[in-house]
């Protein structure tokens, strides 16, 4: 997928008007709340809802919406990349998800892992 397409598919997960991504759809889509989002992304739970922190909120979301965006490219849709994304083990990460990883702060191997998946490498 190109920079241009992940971009596109990553817009779906704006906050209206903003350039920021929105913290409740991105929540909504993966059927957690709030609080779960904060802690997968490493941020307090208030800082998702505080207009003032927006930007650290899309800099925190960003690698979310990243997985979640390719994935669904691959899978067919954000319902089926929400379902892969917290429940299907990543190979040679110990039955690791990608939201187990993203949570640990690699969101880049997953990133990694769904474009060798995309070339045509399965592990």
């Amino acid at each position: 997928m190109s920079s241009v397409a992940l971009e596109i598919s990553a817009g779906r997960f704006g906050e209206g008007n903003t350039p920021f991504l929105s913290p409740r759809r991105v929540a909504d889509l993966l059927g957690v709340t709030m609080t779960e989002l904060a802690a997968l992304v490493g941020v307090a739970r208030n800082t998702l809802a505080a207009k003032s922190g927006a930007r650290k909120v899309d800099a925190a979301l960003s690698p979310v919406v990243r997985v979640l965006a390719m994935a669904g490219e691959m899978a067919g849709g954000e319902e089926r990349a929400a379902i892969w994304f917290k429940h299907q083990p990543i190979p040679g990460w110990a039955g690791k998800t990608a939201y187990d990883l993203v949570r640990e702060g690699k969101a880049d191997k997953v990133l990694a892992y769904l474009e060798a998946v995309r070339s045509g490498v399965y592990a």
